[in-house]
């Protein structure tokens, strides 16, 4: 699968050649994807922060969750945050991988796609792209609390606590960013799709693995800083198979399996060209007239 390359401008002759030349992948271009990414990101940011905060109802669905969680008997994240919290160490380290990786590995792994993967970066570009769509959804019509934010609960906000510099949720930054956007976790719908891209695409098995604990490792932390309940996470793993189907349904297959290549665009293939000239000979009347055969007898 990894030989295999598809052209980058493929000619179709029964009509459908600008609907078939759209969802085939096309060699990505810098400018472009930059572009791209910048607006994206900015009108993110601008329509979850704008979404009215309803810190009454935010704080009502963390105490639903927290109860369900309980009713489940997995209602663990108080225990988490008050364990990790005492090892110094860890937290303060915990509290920077929220700040940071979730835009590092992202992009890291995006650039990654577009200089070795070039045939399957539009496609995982468009799972990332609609799984942060569909979570705007989710931060308009169900705003929640995260848990350091319930007071009764006896949370501990780490970045506070520790003075740790980045998160957007804490400290001088939280006034620019919507505190009660938690559900779903982006941290968990970008790590697993940062995961499974290197899953699916890595040849080396230690690469596989780390991409496994990627997503795995990003739970622990947004339990451990109490950013997230854990149900918050299979929000985002929701949202991240909305964006593989979304992906799926464009392009005819899963991401993965397309071609790794895209080959330089080329002249018109010659089945092309000949169903050209022989509706150009159509139009112009009778076709290809047979030669007479001249007799001197």
């Amino acid at each position: 699968m990894d030989d295999r390359t598809t052209p980058s401008s493929p000619i179709v002759a029964d009509g459908r050649w600008a609907w078939l030349r759209a969802r085939s992948p096309r060699r990505p271009r810098i400018w472009f994807e930059l572009l791209l990414i910048a607006i994206s990101y900015w009108v993110y940011s601008l329509i979850r922060n704008a979404v009215p905060e309803q810190k009454a109802e935010a704080l009502k669905h963390a105490d639903w969750i927290w109860k369900a969680e309980g009713s489940l008997g997995l209602a663990f994240e108080h225990a988490v945050n008050h364990a990790v919290n005492s090892v110094t160490w860890l937290i303060v380290a915990m509290n920077y991988y929220y700040a940071t990786l979730h835009f590092i590995v992202t992009i890291g792994v995006l650039v990654w796609l577009y200089r070795r993967q070039p045939g399957r970066y539009a496609a995982f570009r468009t799972v990332l792209f609609a799984t942060t769509a569909v979570a705007l959804v989710g931060y308009y019509l169900y705003p929640l609390a995260p848990p350091r934010l319930m007071e009764s609960k006896d949370f501990i906000d780490t970045v506070l606590v520790h003075h740790t510099w980045g998160s957007m949720a804490s400290g001088d930054l939280k006034h620019v960013s919507n505190q009660y956007a938690a559900m779903p976790s982006m941290h968990i719908g970008w790590s697993t799709w940062c995961g499974l891209t290197i899953f699916f695409l890595a040849k080396a098995p230690w690469a596989r693995v780390l991409g496994l604990l990627y997503p795995a490792a990003t739970l622990v932390v947004i339990v451990a800083t109490a950013n997230h309940f854990w149900l918050d996470a299979v929000g985002g793993l929701l949202c991240l198979a909305f964006g593989f189907l979304v992906a799926y349904f464009w392009y005819g297959t899963w991401p993965q399996r397309l071609p790794k290549l895209i080959e330089p665009a080329t002249a018109e293939p010659p089945a092309a060209a000949s169903a050209a000239a022989s509706a150009e000979e159509r139009r112009d009347g009778a076709g290809p007239r047979p030669e007479r055969v001249r007799s001197d007898a």
